[in-house]
């Protein structure tokens, strides 16, 4: 295979020769500064790894190159429709951020490393799923998305792919349970109404016993009272009538009752 390889290079950079210079414009090629290129001789990986960037030889007829961009590439995963822990149907869709890192091994140990990639997201997506409540997908998606990530980036390691990023976009429920939360949530709301109104009846009944109780020990102060309500009417309706009556009126009455009770 050797003596093959050189005739046939031999052969080229003959052939070179003959049809300089218009041999320069099949022979030299050039690569960006984000572009490698994998050169193959005669089905061979040449020796030096990737070239890249700048000018770079090929023979003609007998090398042949595959350009490789190294720059970060995001691609959308379907809406997958998994089965929760808890037995729940989500559907989940994702955005997976990746580049290629070693592109020799790209070229080589994988026919189409994007295609690939593609593919293992999407069920490595519904294998995380599976073992999650709703609960943890609707309130820990960053979470899930580490998961996801690392699983990925262990997959594709040997194809030279680095997963950078795996971020969740949206999770869709079902139109009956998403009813059904949104019942439970509106229950636990008025619940928690109630309590707060029960807890200000009692804190405010306190206050109103504190008060009588400061009132029944002095009298002045239940007519200061009296007089603070007389001015708070008469400021806020002033076409009000009003007749106050003497609060010792009303104590004399009261003691008669009192009295007769006895």
């Amino acid at each position: 295979m050797g003596c093959i390889e050189i005739i046939a290079t031999v052969g080229s950079i003959i052939l070179l020769v003959l049809t300089f210079p218009f041999s320069l414009f099949v022979c030299f090629k050039v690569v960006q500064e984000y572009e490698r290129a994998v050169i193959f001789r005669l089905g061979r990986l040449r020796t030096g790894g990737a070239r890249g960037p700048g000018i770079f030889f090929i023979l003609p007829c007998i090398d042949t190159y595959c350009k490789v961009d190294l720059r970060t590439v995001s691609f959308d995963v379907p809406p997958q429709e998994a089965l929760t822990r808890d037995s729940v149907t989500v559907t989940v869709d994702a955005v997976v951020y990746y580049c290629i890192k070693e592109p020799l091994s790209a070229v080589v140990k994988v026919a189409n490393y994007s295609h690939s990639t593609r593919l293992l997201a999407a069920t490595t997506l519904r294998n995380v799923l599976g073992t999650r409540n709703l609960s943890e997908i609707l309130s820990d998606r960053e979470a899930i998305s580490h998961v996801m990530q690392s699983c990925l980036d262990e997959a594709t390691d040997p194809w030279g792919v680095k997963v950078e990023r795996v971020e969740i976009k949206d999770v869709s429920l079902p139109h009956q349970l998403q009813r059904a939360m949104a019942a439970e949530a509106e229950a636990a709301r008025e619940a928690r109404a109630k309590v707060i109104a029960a807890e200000g009846e009692m804190k405010a009944s306190r206050a109103l016993k504190e008060a009588s109780e400061v009132m029944n020990d002095s009298p002045g102060a239940l007519q200061l009272r009296y007089l603070q309500t007389l001015s708070t009417i008469s400021g806020e309706k002033n076409s009000t009538i009003i007749f106050p009556l003497p609060i010792d009126l009303l104590s004399s009455f009261m003691k008669k009752s009192k009295k007769s009770d006895d």
